[in-house]
């Protein structure tokens, strides 16, 4: 099997990873993915694709990720890996999709507008 590259995002996270038949090692930034998230909780988010379809350890996974925090940059990571398990093999898209792995969470931070403190906070009003 060739290297299949993919790419997840989720709030200002971008995850490029790059998948190919191994004994599945999950590398993130040059760390393994455990030393990398510290918290069970990322660690089985970016797991669950894997698990769902009954690849783990079948998958040798590089990741690049850049930006938002460590919970985003896990979603993101596991986006892109749904993403290129359905490639990979179409018959795993039915089980991903119902748990909702295949979405992208476009939620993205409200901008802030000017003349308040926050994006819908305001200053204080004083009335004398």
């Amino acid at each position: 099997m060739e290297v299949t590259n993919k790419s997840g995002r989720r709030k200002t996270a971008v995850a490029r990873i790059y998948v190919q038949d191994g004994n599945g090692d999950i590398i993130i930034n040059n760390k393994p993915y455990d030393a990398y998230f510290t918290t069970i909780v990322n660690q089985s988010k970016v797991l669950q694709p894997l698990q769902l379809t009954d690849n783990v350890g079948k998958f040798a996974i590089k990741v690049n990720v850049d930006g938002g925090g460590v919970t985003g940059q896990a979603e993101a990571i596991r986006l892109a890996i749904s993403k290129s398990l359905c490639e990979i093999n179409p018959e795993n898209r039915p089980l991903l999709k119902p748990h909702g792995l295949l979405t992208r969470d476009d939620r993205m931070v409200e901008r802030k507008k000017p003349g308040q403190k926050k994006a819908r906070k305001r200053f204080q009003f004083s009335k004398r």
